[in-house]
């Protein structure tokens, strides 16, 4: 890693792009500090794969996970959405916010998208195309290619591209760099830790920007594919953006510090720090679920005879915590009448909270849930 070289910059007439080297080579671990967080990262991330192993009903909270990622990698870009707005329907959802809605929404659709694709498909170009395709499907991004490669050139930062933070290589590397990119997630000659690897994929797919839109977003997005596609993670449980957007600036620093200093030490030690808190945090939060979900039925049971629909409610409100009294209607088979006595009934028992305080159209948000995600 010492002699560790990024790329050259390019004259291109008026402004200068990034070309950078292969990263499929045989690479040598020899920084001791690196070492040491790879071994925590790992201990964390084993932790967090079992315990989310023996969590019961593990899906119905996957997609909660899932919802605060597309949230928080979607924030980094400059979308305006909370995960309260996240989790609306889209009737429910305030109409200056309806595009930076549907970009999270997208994020979500394409994350499933992905995770079950890779029942079919490994890990690859054609999967990150895929993906892309769903990503820009329908917002401010659909006329910049959506699962198509670039064929002219972007930058990042600046107006213009001659006042630009970044500008990546030109398009017509592109094949040849994401072949080698592939390569380098496929190689099993050459051993390099898979930690350290999809930080240097994702660090090489930001740096090819191989997109006119959506690449921070895709970039984020298949880090947890890759570790579910390597047998790393047997779930999607672990979701960085959360990291990355508390620590922007560093983010951003650290990416092109590696460009222009070719300190691919520093992107590895950031990385790692941030595999070895989300993973932490993540463990925490299912320990909090599950003791939240154990009070909440001591709570549940005393409804007696609607105890079952309020049971039924409840499995929904772990995927989804902020519903209308159409939505529990649909779950619990009631009629609107009644999901409003039982949405009562949850509000008395303080499970609910009335979030809009208007008489019709209200809107019933399960609090002490969603706070484990905020």
């Amino acid at each position: 890693m010492k002699t560790f070289k990024a790329g050259t910059y390019i004259n291109q007439g008026y402004y200068k792009s990034f070309q950078p080297n292969n990263i499929d080579k045989e690479w040598k671990l020899d920084d001791m500090e690196i070492i040491q967080l790879l071994g925590q990262a790992d201990r964390q991330l084993g932790r967090l794969d079992m315990f989310s192993k023996y969590t019961p009903n593990l899906e119905m909270f996957i997609q909660m996970h899932v919802t605060k990622e597309a949230t928080q990698s979607s924030k980094i870009e400059g979308t305006k959405t909370n995960i309260e707005d996240a989790l609306m329907e889209k009737g429910d959802v305030a109409l200056n916010r309806i595009d930076d809605w549907t970009e999270v929404q997208n994020y979500i659709a394409a994350m499933n998208f992905g995770v079950e694709r890779l029942q079919q498909l490994p890990f690859s170009s054609r999967l990150i195309k895929e993906t892309h395709a769903i990503l820009l499907k329908g917002t401010r991004g659909e006329k910049k290619q959506p699962g198509n490669f670039r064929t002219s050139q972007n930058w990042i930062g600046g107006a213009t591209i001659t006042d630009a933070a970044f500008i990546p290589p030109v398009h017509t590397s592109i094949a040849d760099l994401m072949s080698d990119l592939e390569k380098f997630a496929h190689n099993e000659s050459a051993y390099f830790p898979e930690l350290l690897k999809i930080a240097l994929i994702h660090y090489q797919f930001e740096t090819i920007h191989p997109f006119l839109d959506g690449n921070g977003r895709v970039g984020r997005l298949f880090i947890t594919l890759y570790l579910v596609a390597k047998g790393i993670l047997k779930q999607p449980v672990l979701y960085l953006s959360d990291f990355f957007e508390k620590n922007r600036i560093n983010y951003y620093d650290n990416l092109m510090r590696v460009r222009q200093h070719n300190d691919i030490t520093q992107w590895f030690k950031f990385f790692l720090v941030g595999v070895i808190e989300t993973t932490t945090n993540g463990i925490s939060t299912f320990e909090r679920i599950l003791e939240l979900q154990k009070a909440t039925e001591i709570k549940i049971n005393k409804l007696g005879s609607r105890a079952a629909n309020a049971q039924k409610m409840l499995h929904y409100l772990y995927q989804k915590p902020v519903v209308n009294a159409a939505a529990i209607g649909k779950v619990t088979g009631l009629s609107i009448a009644s999901a409003y006595k039982l949405a009562n009934d949850m509000v008395k028992l303080g499970i609910f909270k009335e979030a809009t305080g208007a008489q019709r159209g209200k809107l019933y948000v399960f609090e002490d849930y969603l706070n484990l995600f905020r």
